[in-house]
């Protein structure tokens, strides 16, 4: 089977760093699918204007180490979920890790606008990096995809501590308006690698937006220090 991309996925994170480590946890976070000359159609999107969330079914284009596998080596098996802080192994069918035997993610993301005239799709709350294959679109249905209650493994039981964000006003300044809110929605959930954690008084940088985001973290506090 060769997949082709169908879209790519337009947004303010070019890279790794910073992105939701799932999707809708940053739900203000906005972005669009631009699709891809002789992969749609008006008539392709008939009917998805009555839907309120998609399925995206894309790649994991930014991994390190894709060549390598795609040459023949074996992805591993199993991972060190960031919930579980980087320390602990658990089978790679148990967690949503991006390294897989199969780089394709699957994200639950709100739809906001179809436009069909130009073959754009408007989202929020996707964890997609900017220039992300996008191979499929599908309707979330409640009725089948939802199921309350149910178990959810080692997430249950481990709880992701979000993080009280400081943005200066003279920092803030630096953004458009509507950018600021999903900024500081995706810096409350530390953006750090696990390893990283507890390991303050160093400064990150997050590109975000055509900006560069420097900030530091003390105990709970994360503060953005410059955005140019």
């Amino acid at each position: 089977m060769t997949l082709e991309p169908v879209a790519l996925f337009h947004a303010p994170l070019p890279e790794k760093f910073g992105i939701p480590r799932q999707s809708g946890l940053v739900p203000d976070l906005l972005g669009e699918l631009q699709f891809l000359e002789g992969k749609w159609s008006p008539e392709a999107f008939r009917g998805l204007e009555d839907f309120d969330y998609l399925w995206l079914i894309w790649g994991f284009s930014l991994n390190r180490g894709k060549a390598e596998v795609q040459a023949g080596q074996t992805a591993p098996l199993t991972v060190r979920p960031p919930r579980l802080g980087g320390n602990e192994r658990m089978g790679v069918y148990a967690t949503r890790s991006p390294f897989r035997p199969n780089p394709l993610g699957l994200s639950s993301v709100r739809l906001l606008e179809v436009d069909a005239a130009h073959g754009i799709l408007r989202v929020g709350g996707a964890d997609l990096a900017d220039g992300t294959p996008v191979y499929d679109v599908k309707p979330y249905i409640p009725y089948t995809d939802s199921h309350p209650g149910v178990r959810a493994g080692f997430t249950d039981e481990t709880a992701w501590e979000t993080l009280e964000v400081e943005i200066p006003d003279a920092c803030a300044a630096a953004l458009e308006p509507e950018m600021q809110e999903p900024l500081r929605a995706l810096l409350a959930q530390d953006p750090r690698p696990s390893y990283q954690k507890g390991k303050d008084a160093r400064d990150y940088a997050l590109s975000y937006a055509g900006h560069n985001v420097r900030f530091r973290v003390e105990g709970k506090r994360l503060i953005v220090t410059e955005i140019a």
